[in-house]
C-alpha cells in the first residue's frame, strides 16, 4: 500500500498544484478527469510506436554506439511518448469550448502528461521498489510535468492565435520531444561502456540533471506568463461588469 501511495503521490501533487494555480477561470473537473484518463490511454500508442521502432533501430545499430542512444532517446522514446500525449491534448481538450485562454493549454497538457506519467510510475515502482519510487518522485515525474508545460504553453498560444496555430503546435511538440530526449539521452549513455570509459556515470547523470533544471526554469517562466495573462483577462472582465 505504501509503495502504491509513493507511486501515485507525485503525479497527483502536481495535478492539484496546477488545478489551484488556474485560479481565475478554473477548468471543468469532468474535462480534467477525462484528460487524465486519456493520458493513461496514451501509453498504448506510445508503447506501440516504441515496440515497432526499437527492433528496427536494433537491426541497424548493433554496437550500442552514441548514435544508437541518441536515436533511441530522441525518436524511439522522446518522440513516441510526447507525440502520443500531444494527440490526446490536441484532439480532445484543445477542441473544447472551455479551453478559452492560454493557461488552459498548460493545465490540460499537465493532466494528460500526469495520466501517462502516473501509470508509468506505478509500473516502474511496482517492479523496482522503494528506491525507484523516491528517485522518480523527485526527478522523472516532475520532468514529465516540465515537458508538458513546454508543450502546453505553445498549445495555449495556438488556440488564441489561429493564424499561426500550426507553428505553435509544432513548436510545442518539438520542445517537449527535445527536452525529453536530451534528459533520457544522458541517462541512457550510462549503459554505454564506450562512453563510461571516458566519462563517469555521475557526470552523465549531472548532464541529465542540468537538462531537467533548464526545463523546469523554462516551465516556470511559461507558467508565469500565461498566469499573468489569465489574471489580466479576469480583471478586464470584472471591469466590464462593474
Amino acid at each position: 500500500m505504501l509503495l502504491l501511495t509513493l507511486a501515485l503521490a507525485p503525479g497527483f501533487a502536481i495535478i492539484f498544484y496546477f488545478y489551484f494555480k488556474d485560479q481565475y477561470d478554473r477548468e471543468p473537473v469532468k474535462l480534467l478527469f477525462l484528460s487524465f484518463a486519456l493520458g493513461v490511454l496514451s501509453t498504448v500508442p506510445a508503447m506501440i510506436l516504441e515496440l515497432n521502432l526499437q527492433p528496427r533501430l536494433d537491426m541497424y545499430y548493433t554496437d550500442r554506439s552514441v548514435l544508437y542512444y541518441f536515436i533511441f532517446a530522441f525518436f524511439v522514446v522522446g518522440f513516441s511518448e510526447e507525440f502520443s500525449k500531444y494527440l490526446m491534448l490536441r484532439y480532445y481538450a484543445y477542441r473544447k469550448h472551455a479551453f478559452n485562454e492560454p493557461l488552459d493549454g498548460i493545465v490540460y497538457s499537465i493532466m494528460v502528461s500526469m495520466g501517462f506519467a502516473t501509470l508509468e510510475n506505478v509500473l516502474y515502482v511496482w517492479q523496482h521498489g522503494y528506491s525507484t519510487a523516491i528517485v522518480r518522485m523527485l526527478l522523472s515525474v516532475p520532468a514529465h510535468a516540465a515537458f508538458a508545460v513546454l508543450m502546453g504553453y505553445h498549445v495555449g498560444l495556438a488556440k488564441m492565435d489561429p493564424a499561426k496555430s500550426f507553428l505553435h503546435l509544432v513548436k510545442g511538440l518539438i520542445l517537449a520531444v527535445f527536452f525529453h530526449g536530451a534528459f533520457d539521452f544522458f541517462l541512457f549513455l550510462q549503459e554505454s561502456k564506450t562512453v563510461t570509459a571516458y566519462v563517469s556515470q555521475g557526470m552523465l547523470f549531472l548532464c541529465s540533471l542540468v537538462i531537467f533544471l533548464i526545463a523546469i526554469k523554462m516551465s516556470r517562466i511559461a507558467i508565469r506568463l500565461h498566469h499573468d495573462h489569465s489574471r489580466r483577462l479576469f480583471e478586464q472582465e470584472n471591469q466590464l461588469f462593474n
